[in-house]
């Protein structure tokens, strides 16, 4: 489905498993070119280490190279089913602060999908997150493995 970036930002701010783990979508800009994202430490996410779970730092990693990546193609009027098809984490340190991390889409990686999805119909790469705190302390760093194909 093609929305709008402030449609996309609200709706995923209030998606249940991302809500109640407490995670945030700061922003999506314009063209879907980027997205910032937060993970708050609370008493909904700490475990008893007082570290935000693992599984909430993973969780907040999941969909949003597939969501930026699919309303791109969608919005230049591609037909395409995009989803995650495999992804990793490596945790550095416990997050006992809230975390953050940024996604940016640039042209160059928009423009390897098109011609991928253009010669072959079907598209597969690897993209890096790296989670901060707010101090530029690296926290844990995810690979995402995206798949989109043409429909």
């Amino acid at each position: 489905m093609k929305v709008s970036e402030n449609i996309l930002k609200w709706g995923m701010r209030l998606y249940p498993p991302l809500l109640l783990q407490r995670i945030w979508i700061q922003n999506i800009a314009s063209g879907f070119k980027s997205a910032d994202i937060k993970i708050n430490r609370s008493l909904l996410t700490i475990n008893f280490g007082k570290a935000i779970f693992g599984g909430t730092i993973y969780t907040a990693t999941d969909p949003f190279y597939a969501m930026l990546f699919g309303q791109i193609l969608k919005h230049k009027g591609y037909n395409v089913s995009v989803w995650l098809k495999s992804a990793s984490i490596q945790f550095l340190k416990p997050g006992r602060t809230d975390l953050y991390y940024h996604i940016q889409m640039t042209d160059e990686m928009i423009l390897e999908a098109e011609e991928v999805l253009n010669n072959k119909g079907v598209f597969v790469k690897s993209y890096t997150i790296e989670i901060y705190s707010k101090t530029k302390d690296l926290y844990a760093v995810a690979k995402n493995e995206i798949y989109i194909r043409k429909k």
